[in-house]
């Protein structure tokens, strides 16, 4: 859609408008900014899915310590149904573990299931809808077809994935 030449400013007819009518792209300046502001869209996406990860593990570990500061007071109620583990019955979607499992240990903790809190659930779902949004501008602005903001869009997300996505791999997965 846009020359490497910018279009004359009298014809209206060249002129881009990405996502609004009022961003119409005149100037190679102006194309410049729009390429850099796609890359900053797409860090931001790549950014909202870290810290979503990061919230959720920050509701497993509260979970996890409040239910391991009352765990004196569970320890005269059984798990039973609440911890497999201590029954020893495995999954049986996943078959790897069959194979390899030992007999769990009598004094490992019973860990319930964990429903968050509304306001903790609010946040996560908040959080989803932001990323929804913004990944969904972004395939707006794919759909232009314009192969400089769809090259940026590739940049943004490789330079979103080296800063956002650099996570210690867990070893015992896989």
């Amino acid at each position: 859609m846009y020359a490497l030449n910018p279009p004359s400013p009298r014809c209206k007819a060249n002129r881009t408008g990405f996502l609004a009518k009022s961003w119409h792209i005149t100037s190679r300046g102006m194309f410049a900014g729009s390429c850099i502001g796609v890359i900053c869209l797409v860090l931001c996406l790549e950014f909202l899915r870290r810290a979503g990860r990061e919230y959720d593990s920050l509701i497993v570990r509260k979970a996890r310590l409040r239910q391991a500061s009352s765990e004196p007071l569970l320890a005269d109620s059984t798990c039973d149904n609440a911890c497999p583990a201590e029954n020893n019955i495995i999954n049986p979607i996943d078959t790897r573990k069959q194979a390899t499992s030992a007999p769990a240990n009598a004094s490992a903790p019973c860990l319930t299931p964990y429903r968050p809190s509304l306001i903790e659930h609010t946040i996560r779902s908040l959080l989803h809808m932001v990323q929804f949004a913004v990944a969904y501008f972004i395939m707006l602005l794919a759909m232009y077809y314009n192969g400089y903001i769809i090259i940026c869009i590739f940049i943004g997300a490789f330079l979103g994935a080296f800063i956002f996505a650099w996570e210690p791999i867990d070893l015992t997965k896989g």
